[in-house]
C-alpha cells in the first residue's frame, strides 16, 4: 500500500500501514513519535506524519522512542 503525504488517515488504517497493534498505535501518539488530530472525538494522521515515522533519517528522539515502543510490544 502506498502512503499519499497529503491525505488523512483513520486510525485502523495507520495500524495497517505500520502492521502495529492498537495499544502501540495509541503509545506512539502519547509519546509524540506519531503526530495525529483528534477530529470528533476521533484520531485523523496525516499522510506525511505515517511517512516521517517510517523515514530512516528521523531526528534521534522520536526514533529512540519508536523502537522503544516496537520493542517492547515483541517482549
Amino acid at each position: 500500500m502506498i502512503v499519499e503525504e497529503h491525505e488523512v488517515y483513520t486510525p485502523q488504517e495507520t495500524i495497517a500501514l505500520l502492521k502495529i497493534s492498537d495499544s502501540t498505535f495509541r503509545r506512539l501518539i502519547r509519546k509524540g513519535a506519531l503526530r495525529a488530530a483528534k477530529i470528533g472525538g476521533q484520531y485523523r494522521i496525516l499522510g506525511h506524519h505515517i511517512l516521517q515515522l517510517l523515514n530512516t533519517s528521523l531526528p534521534g528522539k522520536v526514533k529512540k522512542v519508536y523502537h522503544k515502543i516496537v520493542d517492547s510490544e515483541g517482549k
